[in-house]
């Protein structure tokens, strides 16, 4: 089986990217054999298409609803379930495999494509290919296309295989705007040594960049009646953070996981602005206050927790509910705080709720009525013994993200990132406002905290006959209230992106349409159920219309006679 040509060609349009997979195939035994197509994308992007062509003729892949998909499956493959084409393979990735059989001396060209929003995190946008041939290819290329109306302030690249010899097959072109990264290495070029048929193409090949702002009100781009607003200000004072840790200690935790748990706290106490409060709960069966009161983070305060953290060790059961709700009532009799400060609690935890409140329904109504909208709550799953739609749908409802900690050699930095981003909140209590007559569908446009290095991104339809469309940003900051406005022209917005050759002509509206969907998505996880049902309703309407595979709709993936006629490519999610 030979893979004479695999193309990875990517388009990032203002954040939103298009990447299309060409693997061609040939079998070159004297027999018919099964060949496989196997790529790893973003578990963040939705995936559009999928055709695979054998001898000329196509075999497209239909976005269906997923129980009708499902259950036209369930007829055709009455003898028990095959598992679907796709599985989440590791912390960013997810896994789409499919294979066929194809006759002696055939070809088959595979193709896939999938759709993402790029999202900012610590001050830049990262666009991760996974490469893994498995054989040396004959034609190998990686095209990246980026287009950055509002300029590219740094781009690299970054991999995990580069070799010196691979590096000359590597190259970048820059203008203002606009960046163009080729990567074509030849069959030798690919190789581990000269004498051996083994490749070096093995792993991440990461592309980084972050465009450059004004100090307005973001930045406003429009196509085809669709808008999207970027506003991510820099350089604005930090409010002081009340944090208080709330971390596991019950016996699953032992070894490993408690060990790395320390390394990252200790790393974390060292990232304590000197303005901060902060304080730990340990928790199993019983629930430990470290201090009974939040305390500054001096030097001193700093080392007398170091010299606690390490002390850490594991053993019981697993009280989630107590330990966050001692953490609500320090928070809320805490004295001396900074007057305009932000306040959250950072749980981690490794299993279930299994002393104390052990239904997880219970915990949840009592934590959002504790929290009552004052604090942000982040939860943090380490593994996956966790029942992380618990931890999600807890973070959801207090204003807080769920992260799962995958238990791999890098976990205390996992740790350490996921703090970093939470670090330095800058704006608390954004609203993003337009004039309600002339937008529709529009995205979440109030958030409760922004944090440096992330973005803030919302996106509607505009009417027809707009001219202008202003926009007002009302905030607070550490030193005061804020607002922000802007006035954009709708035709100078539109002629940006008319001279740009290879840009799919309505990509705001499917930027609008993806983010719509997650949204929905997110909304509905913390839902009542009547409300779950309606947004869900939604978010199968779009995913539909747009051609996105997304947690509600399947794939249906049909093959030549006389094989498995369908299999069902489905969006693995982190709750599973």
């Amino acid at each position: 089986i030979e893979i004479y040509s695999l193309h990875v060609d990517c388009k990032v349009t203002s954040r939103f990217a298009h990447t299309v997979i060409t693997s061609k195939i040939s079998n070159r035994a004297n027999e018919s054999r099964e060949v496989a197509f196997e790529v790893e994308l973003p578990k963040t992007a939705f995936i559009t298409n999928f055709s695979m062509s054998i001898d000329g003729k196509v075999y497209p892949g239909i976005i269906k609803e997923k129980a009708s998909a499902q259950k036209e499956y369930d007829t055709a493959v009455s003898h028990g379930q095959s598992a679907g084409l796709v599985k989440i393979t590791g912390r960013k990735l997810e896994q789409f495999h499919v294979s066929v059989s194809i006759a002696a001396a055939s070809k088959v060209a595979f193709e896939l494509t999938y759709e993402e929003l790029l999202k900012r995190q610590l001050g830049k946008f990262e666009l991760l290919i996974k490469v893994q041939p498995k054989q040396l290819v004959k034609h190998f290329q990686i095209d990246v296309h980026i287009f950055e109306p509002q300029g590219i302030r740094f781009l690299e690249t970054d991999s995990t295989f580069m070799t010196n010899e691979l590096t000359k097959a590597l190259t970048k072109v820059q203008s203002e705007t606009k960046a163009h990264i080729l990567f074509k290495p030849t069959v030798d070029q690919q190789k581990i040594n000269p004498e051996l048929d083994e490749t070096l193409l093995n792993g991440d090949f990461v592309v980084r960049y972050d465009v450059k702002r004004g100090a307005t009100a973001g930045d406003i781009q429009i196509v085809n009646g669709y808008f999207v607003h970027y506003f991510a200000p820099r350089e604005m004072p930090v409010f002081p953070k009340n944090v208080i840790f709330v971390i596991d200690q019950s016996g699953s935790m032992a070894g490993r996981k408690i060990e790395q748990t320390r390394d990252a706290l200790l790393k974390i106490l060292q990232d304590l602005r000197p303005e901060d409060h902060f304080s730990f709960i340990t928790f199993n069966s019983k629930v430990v206050e470290w201090k009974s009161s939040l305390l500054q983070a001096t030097a001193e305060n700093v080392a007398s927790a170091a010299e606690f953290v390490q002390t850490l060790s594991a053993g019981g059961g697993t009280d989630i509910n107590r330990a966050l709700l001692t953490a609500v009532s320090v928070l809320g009799k805490a004295e001396r705080l900074p007057e305009r400060s932000v306040s959250m609690i950072i749980l981690l935890t490794d299993g279930q709720p299994t002393s104390g409140e052990s239904n997880v329904e219970v915990i949840q109504e009592n934590i959002q009525k504790a929290v009552d909208g004052k604090y942000a709550l982040f939860c943090l799953g380490f593994g996956f013994d966790v029942s992380y739609k618990f931890l999600e749908k807890m973070a959801l409802s207090n204003g807080g993200i769920a992260r799962r900690i995958y238990e791999n050699a890098d976990a205390a930095l996992q740790l350490q990132g996921f703090y970093q981003e939470v670090a330095t909140p800058i704006l608390m209590k954004i609203e993003m406002q337009y004039p309600e007559n002339a937008i529709e569908g529009l995205t979440k446009n109030n958030f409760k905290l922004f944090f440096e290095g992330s973005e803030i991104i919302v996106s509607a339809k505009i009417s027809n006959d707009l001219d202008l469309l202003p926009v007002e940003i009302k905030a607070q900051s550490h030193t005061g209230n804020l607002t922000l406005k802007e006035e954009a022209n709708v035709k100078e917005k539109e002629e940006v992106f008319q001279n740009q050759s290879y840009i799919f002509g309505n990509f705001i509206e499917r930027l609008w349409a993806y983010l719509t969907i997650q949204q929905l998505l997110e909304k509905s996880i913390s839902a009542e159920d009547n409300d779950q049902k309606t947004l869900e309703a939604r978010a199968l309407e779009l995913s539909l219309q747009y051609s996105f595979v997304t947690p509600l709709t399947s794939m249906v993936v049909t093959k030549p006679a006389g094989q498995q006629q369908t299999e069902l490519a489905n969006k693995p999610t982190e709750a599973g």
